[in-house]
């Protein structure tokens, strides 16, 4: 994901022309990597996000919502202390580095002006967020400490003197000539896309890549053609802000003409990056907070899968009972003709159209009423195991389709969806119910995900079994239409109205077919009824219910779609 120096300048004009000056009115912590602003400029109000996540360290403009911790952390208390109500006055990028520096006027505790500096580095597992006190040149505080220990070039501590980061001797794309840029480059050794990132500062492997692809492998005069095409726009701050879709996604503020897939071309970058970005950070979290839920539930339907195989070998032996009673019924009829000690016995078959000879086999040790009665209680265990069996087919199977649905609800759950299926197992009975808890309130009411159609109906989405149950039993009136993909494990939609528009319809069933198994499918079958014809049978899982009087649709999820359908609260 190519957040290089490039797209830092890019969002940074942008967020210059958009929040300067800038008053920071609100300081949030979601989590342990990003820090969310409400700066108000203009006469209006934005949410700056910064980031700096190990994979997704950015920094821009966001509509997302984020749901913040009851108890602010340490770092944010010191933000709000030191910037609350304090005016942004500047925001620069150092060089073409990823190092965005925020100026901000603020008053100190005897009301007496005093600028201070956020200085935001986007280096990957190495990016940090650091609070500068400008006139002393120290660390206040930074979001990650790093002692000598860690790093001998610099020590990011509160009181520690601010350094930046070591110098790589890269050229600033900028400041250089094409004359300069392809002499720096040995046509004779190595990949030219690896030396082009390893000469200019800022420059990702993406870009990089372009320069080579406009010059084709071409002569030194078509590289330096294709530098100055890279460079011209950069200088003109002519950004074309575009994600490329194709097996893996990328974005850019440069028309990336080496690219091969769907474009989305984006109006700032700001929007592009907020849409590029958009749930990958969470859904990282709930990867890492679920891995140990996942693991077992998969184990519990690896190890149903292998029991439902050994019960199809039981219905598979036991559906010759049949032969069992019919060499017990032709051995008592022929006792006559066995002796104590005999191995085998040769019969007529009477059940034979052809009446056929059969050779019966026989235990010496046993007499020929026992070997009879063998037979027959033979054909009695494997009747017996049959019956049973199949009842354990029904239940294995159920199970197996409980889990399955379980996989799917953590593939499209939060943070908070995850504690809602860990719950649900502790109450099945799948996990231990924890014992020794501090007493906390009783857990609220299920929050369901809340989306607007194209003509304002509202339609609310279930992404659990404890949300689809409350959802379907409990929020939705009976003439409400019920949705949900057919024979497919997914979530309950419910559109909030008796007679919704067709458009409206294919919305919501679009919903339905995104928070589901087959998110990643075309032409998704979705069946939708009222509620009154949805019913939970006694005693059955979780989640699970029947449905008849439905009608089904054909739709294609589309993530674009479901974003705009979602309603900001």
């Amino acid at each position: 994901m190519p957040f290089d120096g490039i797209v830092t300048r890019a969002v940074t004009e942008e967020l210059d022309e958009k929040i300067i000056p800038g008053k920071i009115t609100k300081i949030y912590q979601p989590t342990d990597t990003e820090l969310v602003f409400t700066i108000r400029s203009q006469g209006m109000n934005h949410t700056l996000l910064l980031s700096i996540h190990p994979a997704y360290a950015r920094l821009h403009l966001t509509d997302d919502e984020y749901k913040n911790p009851a108890e602010p952390p340490m770092f944010c208390m010191l933000l709000r202390k030191h910037l609350a109500g304090a005016i942004i006055e500047s925001i620069e990028q150092y060089g073409m580095e990823r190092i965005v520096t925020f100026t901000v006027k603020t008053r100190n505790e005897i009301g007496d002006i005093a600028y201070k500096s956020l200085v935001v580095e986007l280096m990957g597992k190495h990016s940090n967020i650091m609070l500068l006190d400008q006139e002393k040149g120290h660390i206040i505080d930074s979001l990650k400490h790093v002692s000598m220990a860690q790093n001998r070039y610099r020590t990011i501590l509160p009181g520690a003197e601010y350094k930046l980061p070591p110098n790589q001797n890269k050229l600033n794309l900028l400041d250089i000539d094409s004359e300069t840029f392809i002499k720096k480059l040995d046509f004779n050794s190595g990949k030219i896309e690896n030396q082009i990132v390893k000469t200019l500062v800022g420059i990702s492997p993406l870009a990089a890549k372009e320069i080579v692809f406009r010059a084709k492998l071409g002569s030194d005069k078509a590289y330096m053609e294709s530098f100055t095409q890279l460079q011209e726009p950069i200088k003109d701050h002519a950004y074309t802000p575009v994600i490329y879709r194709g097996n893996k996604e990328d974005f850019h503020v440069l028309s990336i003409s080496s690219f091969q897939g769907e474009q989305e071309t984006f109006s700032s970058t700001n929007e592009m990056l907020d849409e590029f970005y958009s749930g990958k950070a969470e859904r990282d979290r709930v990867k890492q907070q679920a891995k140990d839920l996942y693991r077992f539930i998969k184990n519990e339907k690896d190890k149903n899968e292998r029991k439902m195989k050994k019960h199809l070998k039981t219905i598979k032996k036991a559906s010759g009972a049949e032969k069992y009673q019919r060499l017990g019924e032709l051995l008592t009829a022929n006792m006559h003709l066995v002796k104590q000690g005999d191995t085998t016995v040769d019969v007529i078959d009477y059940y034979d159209p052809e009446q056929s000879e059969l050779t019966i086999e026989l235990n010496p040790n046993k007499t020929p009423s026992e070997n009879a009665q063998g037979f027959f209680k033979t054909y009695q265990k494997l009747k017996t195991s049959k019956k049973m069996v199949e009842k354990e087919i029904t239940k294995t199977n159920e199970e197996i389709a409980y889990l399955d649905q379980l996989l799917q609800q953590i593939d499209v759950a939060s943070v908070d969806d995850i504690e809602e299926i860990r719950e649900e197992l502790r109450e099945e009975g799948y996990l231990k119910k924890q014992t020794r808890q501090k007493k906390k309130n009783k857990p609220g009411k299920p929050v369901l995900e809340h989306y607007i159609s194209s003509d304002g109906t509202l339609i609310l989405v279930g992404k659990n079994n404890k949300q689809n149950e409350y959802l379907t039993t409990k929020v939705g009136h009976r003439d409400d239409i019920w949705l949900h993909t057919k024979d497919i494990p997914g979530s309950h939609v419910v559109i909030r109205d008796r007679e919704p528009g067709e458009e409206t319809l294919l919305e919501a069933a679009e919903l339905a077919a995104y928070f589901s198994k087959s998110q990643q499918s075309s032409s998704v079958p979705v069946d939708y009824t009222t509620i009154r014809h949805v019913k939970k049978p006694n005693g059955a899982k979780p989640g699970y219910v029947i449905y008849d009087n439905q009608k089904t649709v054909f739709v294609t999820p589309d993530k674009s779609t479901i974003n705009k359908l979602r309603k900001k609260r």
